[in-house]
């Protein structure tokens, strides 16, 4: 009888309640996403360390990541483009295979600088569906379900993450460099089998197969020539710019802490390989501690206010870092700890603040313009991070501490966003 309670208990959860109502594509992506998300999350924690056994040096991984951003802008730029002319559903498609599948070969591969360099490239390949992919997802579903949907994404990566202790347990066997070929390997496998998937249970939105048709007889180069009259109604936009700007900021954290804390705690504090597939691990308990029990319950509290508690802990998490004694595992579970309550408040939140803010009539070409400009202005801080680790590997986490507080500015001055009202039809700051 409790069983029974408890199965009748789940079931009226409003993320239970969300995915059951929800069909189509974003049933479809949410299922899928683990595809992803499993093998990524196997080789995140070790993928700057599979680099760096490998001769590949502090200031040539920040090199990598400048240059591969540069390369991410060109194809966001044309993200939009490509999304009205081709659809949703294939240029999702073709950033999967293209910027994932055979990029995860290469890396398979790879033993130098200039192979690591060449994946990095192919990888950005990936930033032409990242507009095609949001557009799929949302653009058939209501705008009050949009925090639900990207919680719903979230969790499907979290729980992937609980598959990471498997490459920490071969990693001990066999080192570092032999077990991520093979994951690599399985990586490219796997984002096949996702693009296979789309193929076959995704369908073209309403809005796409509009865009499809107005654009059908347009040249690319007339439809770059438009980005002439767009970019000054975004830059005039300032509830845009706001959410431009924060989203920016978490780019560029999320870019440098992903890339140097692997580094930053087997180098500096001594923590031994072995436990950094343990971290993301015990991040992705917490955040979904956070998003299924506490998430549903902020419904009613207004947008801001749990974006900036997140940006708050986000800069709390990163400061224990900093201050981190050399050899005490607990600080560096700690942070973890912190950063992942921060990540379940400001994730979702981050997603749809720039959904919620945008014209849905232009989603495609203003979706891959913020993407665009996101890159471009966050590329130039690979390099400057691993400048700063070569330096002192606790400068770059100074630096994100600094971009947090200035987000935690911009966010005081971001105005409500209207939920369940068309971005177009949305109160002008």
């Amino acid at each position: 009888m409790n069983v029974k309670y408890k199965m009748k208990k789940l079931g009226k959860h409003p993320l239970i309640q969300l995915l059951a109502r929800s069909k189509g594509n974003p049933r479809t992506l949410v299922l899928i996403e683990p595809l992803w998300g499993i093998p990524y999350n196997l080789i995140a924690p070790f993928a700057t360390l599979y680099m760096y056994t490998q001769g590949i040096t502090d200031v040539q991984i920040g090199l990598i990541l400048s240059i591969s951003m540069f390369i991410q802008v060109f194809f966001s730029f044309f993200g939009g483009i490509l999304t009205d002319k081709l659809g949703r559903k294939f240029t999702t498609m073709l950033g999967d295979f293209f910027g994932w599948a055979v990029a995860c070969l290469i890396w398979s591969l790879s033993n130098n600088f200039w192979l690591f360099l060449a994946a990095a490239i192919l990888n950005s390949f990936e930033q032409i569906n990242q507009t095609a992919w949001y557009c799929l997802l949302i653009e058939d579903a209501e705008p009050e379900d949009l925090v639900g949907l990207y919680t719903w994404v979230n969790i499907g990566g979290l729980i992937a993450v609980f598959f990471a202790p498997l490459s920490g347990l071969f990693i001990n066997s066999y080192s570092v460099v032999p077990v991520l070929r093979v994951l690599y390997l399985v990586f490219s496998v796997t984002m096949v089998l996702k693009t296979l998937i789309t193929f076959r249970f995704c369908r073209e939105t309403g809005q796409g197969k509009i865009r499809r048709a107005e654009t059908r007889k347009v040249s690319i180069l007339h439809m770059l020539a438009e980005y002439r009259h767009l970019i000054p109604r975004v830059l005039k936009d300032k509830g845009v710019m706001k959410a431009v700007a924060v989203s920016v900021i978490l780019y560029i954290t999320n870019m440098v802490s992903t890339n140097f804390f692997s580094l930053y705690v087997t180098q500096r504090l001594g923590i031994s390989d072995q436990y950094l597939a343990l971290f993301p691990i015990l991040n992705a308990a917490v955040m979904l501690l956070f998003m299924v029990v506490i998430q549903p319950r902020m419904n009613s509290v207004k947008f801001r206010l749990p974006l900036w508690c997140g940006l708050t802990l986000y800069a709390l998490a990163v400061s224990v870092l900093i201050f981190a004694l050399v050899g005490h595992l607990a600080f560096v579970i700690l942070y973890v700890f912190v950063w992942a309550a921060g990540g379940a408040l400001v994730t979702p939140r981050k997603d749809a603040l720039i959904q919620l803010n945008i014209n849905p009539q232009e989603r495609a070409r203003i979706n891959a313009l913020i993407m665009a400009s996101t890159i471009a202005l966050s590329s130039p801080f690979g390099y400057f991070a691993g400048w700063l680790s070569s330096r002192d590997r606790r400068l770059p986490f100074v630096f994100v501490v600094v971009l947090f507080l200035t987000a935690m500015v911009i966010v005081g001055q971001i105005r409500e966003p209207k939920l369940g009202q068309e971005s177009n039809d949305r109160e002008k700051e």
